[in-house]
């Protein structure tokens, strides 16, 4: 679907005004249809032009260490590898390898997608 600029901005308008205030039990099947279908509009362009990428696996295991107050020891234990080798997998020195991504996905739980990228 190709949205133009100006499309994106009426459809956030029409949602806008469908919504504000209200809540989806309210609206009538005629305005469910209008919302559906504007917003549609509105993901199909903020998809193009703004596109939300993955964060880095490094950058979500260092998020993950922070949120379970992990010290790159603790994660190597976790993990059941050498502390040098979890250095060199945050600074980028070295790739994980599959098995290591499988720990990191099941001990840690981060999405495979991210794992995967």
């Amino acid at each position: 679907m190709i949205v133009s600029k100006e499309k994106y901005e009426k459809s956030l308008r029409v949602v806008d005004q469908l919504l504000v205030g209200r809540s989806l039990d309210s609206l009538s099947d005629d305005e469910k249809v209008q919302l559906e279908f504007h917003t549609d509009i509105v993901e199909a362009y903020e998809k193009e032009y703004y596109p939300i990428e993955l964060p880095s696996l490094v950058d979500v295991i260092k998020l993950r260490m922070f949120e379970m107050n992990l010290k790159q020891k603790d994660l190597a234990n976790l993990l059941e590898v050498s502390a040098t080798l979890i250095s060199q997998y945050l600074n980028g020195c070295s790739d994980i390898t599959l098995d290591v991504a499988k720990k990191i996905h099941k001990k840690l739980d981060i999405d495979a997608d991210i794992i995967l990228q």
